[in-house]
């Protein structure tokens, strides 16, 4: 029964419960002070006619105060219980009636697609990189609410359970790619046997919110179990173990000897103040930056006139020694590496993945917690500066807020800043949408769970595609020459056009690393080109084919 109907059948049980009682006072008023006795259904037609302002019979007028009394409460009733009847019955049952309903089984033809089983912030993202590859999807949502809101924003999706075979069937699912089990870790099991028993070849991809029920996951038939909070953690603390490092941390390797790199510029650099043209990387280094991230902001090209600061992140192309050398001018000029240099703010399963990375790096480090544990250094409240100040935040070079509401992240990054204006403060959001609140508030760097859960189930699903998601933002993507083919890169104009760089072109089983703007692309060329979802899409619809 839902909630239209339910709300009906107490309303009209009331009703005739309110009907009855007036018919017996009725009846009993005509005795007692009118001394003219009447049968009881003439008294519940009297009361009839009253709520329905269809008349008072013949009974009208009455002499009696006490009967008068009665008819004027009756007629207030009456009209309250009409008028109560239109918002609590009439307007939802019209609402119903011309409101837009998901389906509940596949209208279109649909294969190769994959089916995301309930829909999560993850899965939003998780649609716009299926979306961006052309990729078909249909979302299994058992919420019918839910269900309706996604099929009018204008998500493919059915409403049904994903835990029975006849929906995984309507959803077509042995003409699909790949499933996504995206709930809790027990429903997501149940899911994950449900697409066994519909077709035991299809490739399953499972959420485990729980790392240690990961072997349950795997037990049930899930082809890939995916912990995104463990991936958060693990690319949190990458930012300060290859902050401390003069080795280059994780590059996509391009060539033989080019690679592309993500470098953060930290606080204390020679770079830091500034512009990308006053800084002589180019010239000193010999790499290309081909994009950067100011305040969470990805650009590409970066303008020659745009200032670098401690939140600023390199994207740069060059050859592993070009790189290196751009890498300790990022560096700051002096670091020290006393116990409670960094402090982890948060001891969850995000903050554990951070610890244990840097104490692989060897990096020192001090944990605050709210929660008494082993790995807990100082018990105390993140957004209380008593507490931060004992956990040394006056002093750090880093702080990393693992904190599981964005709310709380928000606070202490305030609060943080506050203490030690110089800090780097590192921290992870929740929700995509909260990403700006965190760097109004003092954030130096960002990652969104949601994003990077996200393009984390993306890379497993496209596994075929030849795509690279650097630190969950940016993607580098290998495509043929397409339309491309004989005109030059300073004729396509491919930077302003699509927001993309290419950073190198693949001809006959050679690199070809130094483009300028002569450069003529040939039939047969692979590009590789580095932007952002959107740009990689402009790039697509300009000119065509992927490899």
């Amino acid at each position: 029964m839902d909630t239209w109907q339910r709300r009906t059948l107490i309303y009209l049980v009331g009703l005739v419960g309110v009907i009855l009682g007036y018919a017996l006072a009725y009846d009993y008023g005509m005795s007692a002070f009118e001394g003219d006795p009447r049968e009881f259904l003439h008294s519940l037609q009297v009361v009839v006619e009253t709520f329905t302002t269809t008349g008072y019979g013949s009974d009208a007028p009455w002499s009696s105060t006490g009967m008068r009394l009665l008819v004027i409460v009756m007629d207030i009733t009456g009209v309250v219980l009409i008028f109560l009847a239109l918002p609590v019955l009439l307007f939802p049952l019209f609402e119903e009636a011309i409101e837009t309903n998901a389906p509940t089984t596949v209208e279109r033809d649909l294969a190769d697609h994959v089916v995301i089983c309930h829909f999560t912030p993850r899965g939003e993202t998780l649609v716009t990189e299926l979306e961006s590859w052309d990729v078909d999807y249909i979302v299994v949502e058992p919420d019918g609410d839910r269900a309706d809101d996604l099929y009018e924003a204008g998500y493919h999706v059915v409403h049904a359970d994903p835990q029975s075979v006849e929906a995984l069937e309507r959803a077509r699912l042995t003409d699909a790619r790949a499933l996504v089990a995206d709930a809790s870790d027990q429903v997501n099991t149940s899911i994950v046997l449900t697409a066994r028993e519909v077709d035991e070849g299809v490739r399953t991809v499972s959420v485990v919110e729980e790392p240690d029920r990961a072997r349950y996951h795997d037990l049930a038939g899930a082809d890939a179990v995916l912990s995104p909070r463990r991936l958060l953690g693990e690319s949190l603390a990458s930012k300060v173990t290859t902050g401390v490092s003069t080795t280059l941390g994780d590059s996509i390797e391009v060539g033989e000897d080019f690679d592309i790199a993500e470098l953060p510029v930290h606080r204390g650099s020679d770079l830091v103040g500034t512009t990308l043209a006053e800084s002589g990387i180019r010239e000193e280094t010999g790499v290309n930056v081909i994009g950067a991230w100011f305040r969470g902001q990805f650009v590409s090209p970066p303008s020659p006139d745009a200032e670098l600061d401690g939140s600023t992140v390199l994207l740069a192309a060059g050859t592993a020694r070009q790189l290196e050398r751009l890498k300790s001018r990022t560096l700051s000029s002096v670091r020290g590496f006393r116990r409670g240099e960094t402090v982890i703010v948060g001891y969850g399963e995000v903050g554990q993945t951070i610890a244990d990375n840097l104490s692989a790096a060897n990096v020192p480090y001090t944990v605050l917690d709210q929660v008494e544990a082993d790995g807990v250094d100082v018990v105390g409240d993140a957004t209380e500066p008593a507490d931060l100040r004992a956990a040394g935040v006056e002093t750090a070079r880093t702080v990393i807020l693992a904190l599981s509401k964005d709310t709380d992240a928000e606070f202490a990054t305030l609060v943080v800043r506050d203490l030690n204006p110089e800090v780097e403060v590192i921290a992870r959001a929740e929700e995509t949408q909260n990403v700006t609140k965190m760097y109004r508030a003092g954030a130096d760097y960002i990652l969104s769970l949601a994003t990077v859960s996200g393009r984390m189930l993306a890379s497993t699903i496209l596994e075929d595609e030849d795509v690279i998601s650097m630190d969950q933002q940016v993607e580098i993507v290998r495509t043929d020459a397409g339309d491309l083919a004989g005109r030059t890169l300073g004729a396509a104009d491919v930077r302003s056009r699509t927001g993309c760089t290419v950073v190198a072109v693949e001809r006959n089983g050679t690199v070809l690393t130094d483009l300028g703007p002569d450069v003529r692309v040939q039939s047969g060329d692979s590009l590789v080109i580095a932007g952002t979802d959107a740009g990689v899409k402009r790039f697509q619809s300009f000119y065509q084919h992927r490899t």
